[in-house]
């Protein structure tokens, strides 16, 4: 625990009851009560118990599938704590839905991430954190100020933890090694990245082979997020032609839909390690330690 934090009191999203309940025991930060349900026709329901007047409010919420319905969930209770007194809301949304519609790709699409970044700031939000965004220039499209932060590092104690036999670190593609760098240096190896091109259309996904010195040693496959699995089975399966010993598969959100998990474990990948950015098995590293330390800087 980082010491009390006064006048500060986290409110847990129905998507994020785990990760809000972990800052709140890092931090020393109150615990809202906050009761949810669904109405029978689908729509969302909640009720902070907690008087909010005056106070500062962590809202925590990942807006993972259904991305639609969470990001609704995130702009009410931002609202609702902005309309019942809150002095200040800082939203935690360590999953950042539409990240990966950035820009207009074909002609008459929109460009899906600015009107979500847009509703957050309207419902309130005078501060936004989130983890590992697909592209770190949409932080620079906030009018509030906009946190990316990394899970890297605390993912890589976790796999540091592992018996691993000559861990070698790589991205699936150029833009991870930005990911793959930090956590390469917390497992004091060297790392490298494939070359990717995925058709915009059809979305297939073509890995190019390369040489790549990991004959006889383990290797992990680092990446933001994990969707249909098919970047991280593509490079597992080139992986074990040149000869690596096993395969771990870590990311920061480990969304996993469809048949994700039969693809990798087919292409060879033994282990998949995640954080509570989405809640569920594979979620085994927590992100509450960086939020507390970023929240920590904030309470000075």
């Amino acid at each position: 625990m980082l010491g009390v934090f006064y006048s500060m009191i986290v409110v847990p999203g129905p998507a994020s009851p785990n990760l809000a309940k972990r800052i709140s025991q890092e931090t020393g930060i109150k615990l809202a009560k906050v009761h949810y349900k669904t109405f029978p026709d689908g729509e969302s329901y909640f009720r902070i118990e907690d008087d909010l007047k005056g106070e500062e409010v962590v809202v925590v919420q990942s807006c993972s599938p259904p991305q639609d319905k969470r990001l609704v969930e995130l702009l009410l209770m931002v609202d609702a704590c902005k309309d019942l007194g809150a002095e200040r809301v800082i939203a935690v949304v360590p999953y950042f839905p539409y990240a990966r519609q950035d820009k207009r790709f074909l002609p008459g699409e929109p460009i899906s991430v600015n009107t979500v970044i847009k509703s957050i700031e309207s419902a309130g939000a005078d501060e936004v954190i989130t983890f590992d965004i697909h592209e770190v220039h949409i932080m620079e499209r906030f009018s509030v100020p906009a946190h990316n932060l990394t899970a890297m590092r605390l993912l890589a104690k976790h796999v540091k933890s592992l018996d691993l036999e000559s861990p070698f670190v790589l991205a699936p593609d150029q833009g991870a090694m930005r990911l793959a760098k930090p956590f390469a240096e917390v497992l004091e190896t060297d790392c490298d990245f494939f070359i990717k091109h995925r058709d915009r259309v059809t979305g297939e996904i073509e890995t190019k082979e390369k040489e790549l010195s990991v004959e006889g040693r383990d290797a992990i496959l680092v990446d933001d997020i994990i969707s249909t699995g098919g970047t991280m089975a593509k490079a597992a399966q080139i992986l074990k032609k040149l000869g690596a010993r096993r395969i771990v598969a870590a990311c920061t959100h480990p969304i996993l839909c469809g048949n994700a998990l039969q693809r990798m474990r087919d292409a060879g990948i033994e282990e998949i390690i995640g954080t509570d950015s989405i809640e569920g098995p594979y979620s085994k590293v927590s992100l509450a330690p960086e939020v507390a330390s970023f929240l920590s800087k904030v309470a000075e």
